[in-house]
């Protein structure tokens, strides 16, 4: 059975989505099967209307299907991007985070894969704080974190090794450098995700 991968993710203009989707293409290239699902929307319309490329992304919807805690039970590991929103994820993102409680509880996310990705406006607007805020949720479950590190030449460029992540300035997409950076970390999350699995498989 192939590995199982799940990538969630909250995105306002489309950045965090574009890096979900080289992340999760990253993961399928290791023959890993991948499910990239949304959060929903919970901010008053009349908030994003006054941010053209905030109502230009939502008028454009939907992205992807949202997700459910069936999702999160389903996957081997997961990968989990967000915005930053002051130093942290964005509370759309975390209301699902939040939400897990129940499986928490039960032991089902323990041992789970995971990783984080973000996106931010300014070079020093808290990338590697969101990263890490997200990460605090993984060590709770008990599930085994994995960073991007500087795991290949090609990260020096890219200058996180705590997860994937892409600073835009003037507003702009994802480069280049910011999407191979996620493809090579959903790659590394799908082949870490396969040992752990195979391991725990072993043991048991």
């Amino acid at each position: 059975m192939s590995t199982r991968i799940f990538v969630v993710y909250y995105s306002s203009t489309g950045n965090t989505a574009a890096l979900a989707e080289s992340l999760a293409e990253g993961a399928r290239e290791t023959g890993a099967e991948v499910r990239v699902r949304t959060v929903p929307e919970t901010v008053p319309a009349e908030a994003i209307a006054r941010n053209p490329r905030w109502q230009a992304w939502v008028d454009a919807g939907p992205h992807h299907d949202l997700a459910t805690l069936e999702d999160l039970e389903w996957a081997d590991g997961l990968a989990v991007g967000s915005p930053t929103r002051f130093g942290g994820p964005a509370a759309q993102l975390k209301s699902f985070l939040d939400s897990t409680g129940g499986l928490w509880a039960q032991g089902k996310l323990a041992d789970k894969v995971a990783t984080s990705f973000t996106t931010a406006s300014t070079a020093h607007g808290g990338l590697e704080s969101t990263l890490l805020a997200i990460n605090n949720v993984f060590y709770h479950w008990g599930a085994i974190v994995v960073p991007l590190g500087y795991t290949d030449p090609h990260l020096m460029a890219s200058g996180n090794p705590y997860g994937g992540s892409f600073v835009s300035r003037k507003s702009a997409a994802p480069d280049d450098v910011a999407l191979d950076a996620l493809r090579l970390q959903g790659r590394r999350l799908a082949t870490v995700t396969t040992h752990v699995a195979t391991g725990l498989k072993r043991a048991g």
